[in-house]
This record gives structure tokens, C-alpha cells and sequence, in this order.
């Protein structure tokens, strides 16, 4: 059976390239269907500030008319810049247990990285490390939460046996809040308290959201600055972020260190969205958006996505300050488990304290590299 592998070109092209995904996971009860619309947004420039710095090609392979896969070929002129290495990257990789099939994704996606004069490819990104990224090779057991992939079992096997290697775990910690709040991240952070009463922890006030953003942006670039893979979001990213965030931000969930009224830390947790985005199945109308907020009363879980202390300030137990408060807050308002993802595998400075308070390691998400002349 012939193999076809071709750019997306066309309005129909893309509607086949974002819905593709729904024949690949029919068997699959923890699969959560991304909303059509927003996904189709991400490949659009006027929609997604990437492309101000990036360009993304999607391309989908067809066996005798058949779509069989997917992948995008991204390049990201702000990653080459700021790390200085001439990397391309894929993303929205979609493929049956196919051999054929994902070889020949990826050889578009090397080809896409050589003409730009890239010599190595890394993925999946979607389309950077600022959003969805990863393969889940671990906890494929339970849906993702907000803002996480899902995967087929056998991507791990595909993706190495189409010559690419890992080159970083991301991994997701599982803590429920059955117990309260643990006696030690309870001492802990009245110690941290008593030995910096300089320093106020607080609640996002949404009556003053374009200031709170503006913080955000104070502490984001230089908190994460050294991360593997990091890449600084611009203005307008963040700008568009924080315009997509708000209808959904619990403000207890969005916390804000301060010493002496500069920030100097920043934590934004999430609910879980994808407990009510799972019941639109793709569609905001006629009915997706009424079941949606119908679930969302429902969540019972959070996420915290982002969690950073500039470095001056580091060593002060501003982040388990922050810990305790999620416990605190989450209780209060009916959440029962909380996802802290994703966590560079060797930021010892993260993992500690969270398994010190008894947080497990539950999901494991893999980004994979190889040479774009392979």
C-alpha cells in the first residue's frame, strides 16, 4: 500500500490534521478531546503569538488515502537565540503503530529543520516548551489533567525506533489532600514565616489582573531563566496567555510572593479543566459549552503548572510557603488531588520538597532528540 506524507495547505487539510486524533483514541476512555477551534488556532498566525519568532508546517501522512498520522515541523528562532544550538523541533505528533508511517513524519520534519540550516530535531513540543510537550511513557492509566498530553502505549518504541533518543524526562507528581495539610510542610512554612516576615505570600486580586500579569512577567523570565529547554515568553505571549486564563483563574489558586512589594516569586495553579473540556468532545456548540460549565462545578482537582522564585530569594522557603497555601486553599474550595507538572527529572531543587511531604511521582512525559540528517 503506498505511503503518502504532505504539507497541510488547505482550511479542510488542517480540519483533518486536528480531528485525526479522535479515530486514534476511540478505544481509549482517559483520551480528553481538545476544543477543534482553539487547537486550530495554535497553526494560525494572526491567532498565536509563536509566530512572531517561529514558523510551524504540519504535514499528514495518508496510506492509499487513509491518514495514518501526523506531525508538525517547528522552528523556534527565540530557543535558537536564547541556548545558541541549532535545533528543530516536531510537535503534535499523532501516529498508528505504524513504522513506516512515523519514519516518514519525521523525515519531513528533519528535511523541514535542514533547509533552515538546523542540525538536529527534538520533540514534541506544541509548538514550545511554554505549552503541551512530551510523550507520556508512564501513567497512561488516567487522563491528563489541563494543559497535558495523552499518548498510544506504543510511542516510546516508535519514536527510538525512528532513530531518536531521549534527551529529558518531564515528570508529573500525584498528592491528595485526604490527609489535610502533612505536619511537616505545616512547620515548614511557619518557619519560613518566622525567619522572613518581610516576605508576604498572597492571593492574585483580579480587580488589579493587568498588574498581577505585569508581576507575573517581572518574575517569569528570570525565575526559569537556567531551565533545561526554557525558552522566555514574549510580551505578546504572555499578554495572550493571561487573555486566555482569565475566564478560567480561581485567583486563590494564583499566588504571588512579595518582599516589601517587589515580587519575588510566582506560583499559578489551575482546576482541572480537562474533567469538563472531556464532555464538550471537541465542540463548543450547540451543547459543548452548556456541559462544560455543568462539569465544571464538578472538579475536584487542580493543577500547579508553574511555581518559581527568582534566584536572590531562593533558600527562603518562599516555595513551601506556597505548598502549604495550596493545601490550605485547595481544601477550602473542595479540591481533594493536585498535579504539580511538569518537573525537569534532575530539578533535585523542586522534587525534594515535594516528596518530603509525601508527593509521588504518577506520570512520566519523555522529549526525544536525533540528528536532522539521519
Amino acid at each position: 500500500m503506498s505511503l503518502l506524507v504532505e504539507p497541510v495547505r488547505t482550511g479542510k487539510d488542517l480540519h483533518a490534521f486536528v480531528t485525526f486524533p479522535w479515530r486514534l483514541y476511540r478505544d481509549d476512555p482517559n483520551w480528553v478531546p481538545p476544543l477543534i477551534g482553539e487547537t486550530k488556532n495554535l497553526f494560525r498566525p494572526k491567532k498565536n503569538p509563536f509566530f512572531e519568532h517561529g514558523e510551524i508546517q504540519p504535514y499528514l501522512a495518508r496510506r492509499d488515502g487513509r491518514i495514518v498520522g501526523r506531525i508538525a515541523a517547528i522552528r523556534n528562532r527565540a530557543h535558537e537565540e536564547f541556548h545558541g544550538e541549532p535545533v528543530g523541533f516536531f510537535g503534535f505528533f499523532e501516529c498508528e503503530d505504524d513504522r513506516e508511517a512515523a519514519s516518514a513524519l519525521l523525515d519531513a520534519a528533519r528535511a523541514f529543520a535542514r533547509e533552515r540550516g538546523l542540525t538536529r530535531i527534538r520533540g514534541p513540543v506544541n509548538p514550545s516548551t511554554n505549552d503541551e510537550c512530551g510523550v507520556p511513557i508512564q501513567g497512561l492509566d488516567t487522563p491528563p489533567v489541563v494543559m497535558m498530553p495523552h499518548g498510544r502505549p506504543y510511542y516510546d518504541d516508535l519514536l527510538k525506533s525512528c532513530g531518536l533518543v531521549k534527551a529529558k524526562d518531564l515528570l508529573a507528581y500525584d498528592l491528595s489532600s485526604d490527609g489535610g495539610i502533612p505536619e511537616r510542610l505545616q512547620k515548614g512554612a511557619a518557619l519560613a514565616e518566622r525567619r522572613n516576615p518581610d516576605i508576604v505570600v498572597r492571593s492574585m486580586n483580579m480587580k488589579r489582573y493587568e498588574e498581577e500579569v505585569e508581576k507575573f512577567r517581572d518574575v517569569y523570565n528570570s525565575a526559569w531563566e537556567k531551565n533545561w529547554g526554557f525558552v522566555p515568553m514574549t510580551d505578546a505571549e504572555i499578554d495572550h496567555m493571561a487573555k486566555q486564563l482569565k475566564p478560567v483563574v480561581d485567583p486563590s489558586l494564583v499566588m504571588i510572593a512579595e518582599h516589601r512589594g517587589k515580587p519575588v516569586g510566582f506560583a499559578l495553579a489551575l482546576p482541572d479543566l480537562n474533567q469538563a473540556i472531556r464532555h464538550a468532545n471537541g465542540r463548543l456548540f450547540p451543547f459543548g459549552l452548556l456541559k462544560m460549565l455543568w462539569y465544571m462545578r464538578r472538579i475536584n482537582r487542580i493543577r500547579v503548572l508553574v511555581l518559581g522564585v527568582v534566584k536572590e530569594y531562593r533558600g527562603h522557603g518562599i516555595d513551601v510557603i506556597m505548598y502549604r497555601n495550596y493545601f490550605r486553599e485547595g481544601l477550602e474550595r473542595g479540591y481533594t488531588s493536585g498535579e504539580f507538572s511538569w518537573i525537569l527529572e534532575d530539578n533535585m531543587r523542586i522534587r525534594r520538597p515535594l516528596e518530603s511531604f509525601g508527593s509521588k511521582v504518577y506520570k512520566i512525559y519523555r522529549i526525544y532528540e536525533g540528528p536532522a540528517d539521519s
